[in-house]
């Protein structure tokens, strides 16, 4: 199978396209530069450039299309003058990939995210509830992506993650590494509860769903049990044999961010197992294989 992989110098971009070599696919590597990051060979395309999306697909011919690629910058997307490239990105060069995907008949892979939901409550997120109420720009631009792709197209999985941590980019685990590494003692938030999702073990589910044809919208992060970012913290040093104290503290207590963070950020993954799927490993499991590609494994 060709498969098209956007954002394939990202976090998931780059670990999902790994994935689809490692299984024999022709896996195409896209990001706005074409350099990439020397591990594959990747085109150069700005998805927001909507002859140029067609004009490069149109000449690649994929059966399918994962879309990785997106602006994350959650903070950043509070910025006025920011916001129309936000919405190019997020939601126009997702419509324009999902159109080029119907124009080819091929399938197409949507990642998106919890915050399309506004995050409030304890009852887990399930894939089909249709309550959304984003309460940042870039869970509305999320949204809006979701949305152009079920408008446009039959054959799409729309897969909304949480948490994300992996190898090539910037994550929580990583921050906490650099901080707890000269303060023996962090305040961490404990009223945001969530599930951690690790780029490698989603990357061999979404190899898994474009090989199918269960369309639909899913939920995907690691097993394990709901957590907070406190949690997280005091896991990430335990395993990483660092002496740091973790002081749980509300939201309001820590200071708002720019964006407005969901408290609630559970998701309801049953679905995966219902339609067939493999569910991730626990994110306990996944954070000792992180640590331990890092060399950062060194429990007490």
């Amino acid at each position: 199978m060709k498969v098209f992989v956007t954002g394939a110098s990202g976090q998931l971009g780059h670990d999902v396209v790994l994935e689809l070599i490692r299984r024999g696919h022709d896996a195409i590597g896209s990001d706005r530069s074409g350099e990439g990051t020397g591990e594959f060979p990747v085109v150069a395309l700005d998805i927001t450039d909507e002859a140029k999306t067609k004009s490069v697909l149109s000449e690649l011919q994929p059966d399918a299309i994962i879309h990785c690629a997106a602006w994350t910058n959650v903070d950043g997307a509070e910025d006025p003058q920011v916001q129309p490239l936000v919405e190019k990105i997020n939601v126009s060069g997702t419509r324009y990939l999902a159109a080029a995907a119907k124009s080819l008949g091929a399938k197409f892979l949507y990642i998106s995210t919890d915050y399309v939901f506004d995050g409030q409550g304890t009852t887990p997120w399930r894939p089909d509830d249709k309550s959304f109420a984003p309460q940042n720009f870039y869970g509305q631009t999320k949204l809006g992506g979701e949305q152009a792709v079920a408008e446009l197209l039959d054959k799409f999985f729309i897969v909304r993650i949480a948490w994300v941590f992996g190898q090539n980019g910037k994550n929580f685990v990583d921050t906490m590494l650099k901080v707890g590494a000269t303060h023996p003692e962090l305040r961490v938030v404990s009223d945001q509860i969530g599930t951690p999702t690790y780029c490698p073990d989603l990357s061999r589910l979404l190899a898994d769903m474009i090989e199918s044809e269960q369309y639909g919208f899913y939920h995907a992060t690691n097993e394990g049990g709901y957590i907070s970012w406190a949690d997280f913290a005091k896991e990430i040093f335990r395993q990483a044999g660092l002496s740091v104290k973790v002081t749980p503290v509300t939201t309001a207590e820590y200071g708002e961010s720019v964006a407005k963070r969901p408290f609630n950020s559970r998701l309801d993954k049953s679905k995966l197992v219902e339609q067939g799927f493999t569910p991730l490993p626990s994110w306990q499991d996944a954070l000792t294989r992180y640590l331990k590609a890092r060399g950062d494994y060194h429990p007490a």
